[in-house]
């Protein structure tokens, strides 16, 4: 099988020391890709040297709603210009997004539709961070026309939430949180969507599966969600990974021979 882990934050201190032996482990359990998002200025170097480092890495420039508070307006000058060159390997734009349980709505909404903003203007696809905010989220896409393609990563919304945004071209992130058993809405959410709208992601360290220590997770626990997902959509692993593979190809538009995907 191949996989792809389209959300894993590999430049972490938490890898720090070990990242090698991950990337083996994951590798031997058919991992051919990797995106690492960016969460804020400060790390999108570490972000970008850490991806080009091996040749499964891609990588997204943005700015975290968490962090949106250490940044100003040349920060957003700054990743315009970063993104508007299209580097080696930068797939899109985000981290970015709303959360409804740090910080507040109001500081965090004009950093989002600026975000929006900038993939439109360059064409790229959006990744998206969304805590409790899902109904916003898809507001705001609506009304900026968003039509590119998006990533609603570490979803955990209901299958009525999950069912607007995939109509809008959204992509759904299914991570650690399908492993467990109390997650039900989401769990239904990601047996019931269309199956090319699922996206397999880790959000390593975090995000952990059943069994795994919270901020232990490593994108070598790819095959553990695989799994309970192939199960909630009553397939074999082996019909459902290519699926998947072809699903996050189409979101990061990746053509045969970028990276490791062929």
């Amino acid at each position: 099988m191949q996989l792809v882990d389209a959300h894993c934050h590999f430049d972490f201190p938490e890898f720090d020391g070990c990242r090698d032996g991950e990337l083996a482990k994951a590798r031997a359990a058919g991992l051919i890709g990797l995106v690492i998002p960016g969460v804020r200025r400060a790390d999108w170097s570490r972000v970008r040297d850490t991806a080009l480092a091996f040749p499964e890495g891609a990588y997204c420039l943005g700015i975290h709603p968490w962090y949106v508070g250490e940044h100003d307006g040349s920060d957003l000058e700054l990743l315009e210009r970063l993104v508007g060159n299209h580097p080696e390997r930068c797939v899109a734009i985000g981290e970015c997004g709303l959360d409804r349980l740090r910080g507040t709505l109001v500081d965090q909404w004009p950093w989002f539709e600026a975000q929006i903003g900038l993939a439109a203007r360059f064409d790229l696809p959006l990744v998206i961070h969304s805590v409790r905010t899902h109904d916003e989220v898809h507001g705001v896409l609506r009304r900026l026309n968003w039509s590119g393609p998006a990533l609603v990563h570490g979803f955990s919304g209901s299958f009525q939430q999950a069912e607007k945004l995939v109509e809008l071209g959204c992509s759904i992130g299914v991570g650690g949180a399908i492993t467990h058993s109390r997650a039900r809405k989401t769990r239904d959410a990601v047996a019931r969507l269309p199956l090319e709208a699922l996206i397999l992601e880790t959000d390593a360290p975090d995000m952990s599966p059943q069994g795994v220590d919270a901020g232990r997770n490593s994108p070598a626990n790819l095959g553990k969600i695989l799994s309970v997902l192939a199960e909630l959509r009553g397939m074999s692993e082996q019909a459902l990974a290519p699926i998947l593979l072809d699903n996050v190809a189409a979101l990061y538009r990746w053509r045969p021979g970028d990276i490791s995907v062929t």
